[in-house]
């Protein structure tokens, strides 16, 4: 099943490093934030991602052209005037990477409607490329395609200025309000499993995802919440970047299920 992931935004909030990169490409011990999120679905055997550029899209792709290449054993051999390349050993996932350049200014609603093609009309996970949360990824899929909606969002339980939730007692989301400061009320962090009829709502460059298309799915009873009370943390500042850090360096970072160690870089 294919993995969304929207890192097309500016990251005005952590412009400290987004000056430089794409926010979703800002390092957490020393690998892109995206990456993380990938190797999370990856736990889960989910490794064919559709990933939605946008500012400094080039960056994005330049960093996967030479993601083999870096995390490879490889002797170059030039001798008798040959250029041969010998691959020994590679730490490379086994992961199918489309890299989409999906607008400079696009809105996120905007974005997954012009990757819509990629999708092949199946089912797809999608997420937003700058947190990152320990949800069971096949159980969130299994809710699903239990209840049999257009949509299935995550809810988390914090005092943020998210997306706003009003869950029904069967978890069907009764509505969305973005960007209201509501103190313990479920929050939109992402992780979602949409149906390719989610695509009817999506028109334009300039629609935003958050806004009149969940409204209009939990409108229609179409969209359900699949409540997660574990860990979910986004990157929005320096601040947050370096917690996430920090819990990277102390080996308790709640999302990092698989063995690999993370490369720290220090500074």
């Amino acid at each position: 099943m294919k993995v969304v992931i929207l890192a097309g935004g500016f990251g005005s909030r952590i412009s400290e490093e987004s000056q430089y990169k794409p926010k979703p490409m800002i390092n957490i011990g020393g690998m892109p934030i995206l990456w993380h999120i990938m190797k999370e679905y990856s736990y889960y055997g989910h490794n064919d991602f559709i990933i939605c550029a946008g500012y400094m899209q080039e960056y994005v792709k330049e960093w996967f052209a030479n993601y083999f290449l870096h995390y490879s054993d490889i002797t170059f051999d030039y001798r008798n005037h040959q250029n041969k390349m010998t691959i020994h050993k590679s730490e490379c996932e086994e992961w199918k990477v489309t890299v989409v350049d999906t607008g400079y200014n696009t809105m996120t609603g905007g974005r997954i409607k012009r990757i819509q093609e990629y999708t092949e009309g199946e089912p797809f996970f999608m997420t937003y490329g700058d947190g990152v949360c320990d949800v069971d990824i096949n159980k969130l899929l299994e809710f699903h395609q239990a209840h049999g909606k257009y949509a299935t969002l995550t809810a988390v339980k914090r005092k943020e200025d998210k997306g706003v939730l009003s869950i029904g007692v069967d978890n069907t989301v009764k509505s969305f309000r973005e960007k209201s400061l509501s103190d313990g009320m479920p929050i939109n962090a992402g992780y979602m499993v949409l149906q390719p009829e989610v695509f009817n709502y999506l028109t334009d460059d300039t629609c935003v995802f958050e806004k009149e298309p969940l409204s209009k799915l939990a409108e229609e009873g179409q969209l359900m919440s699949y409540i997660h009370e574990g860990f979910w943390q986004c990157m929005d500042n320096i601040r947050e970047k370096n917690m996430l850090e920090s819990l990277l360096l102390k080996g308790v970072a709640p999302w990092k299920k698989w063995e690999r160690i993370v490369p720290m870089i220090t500074k």
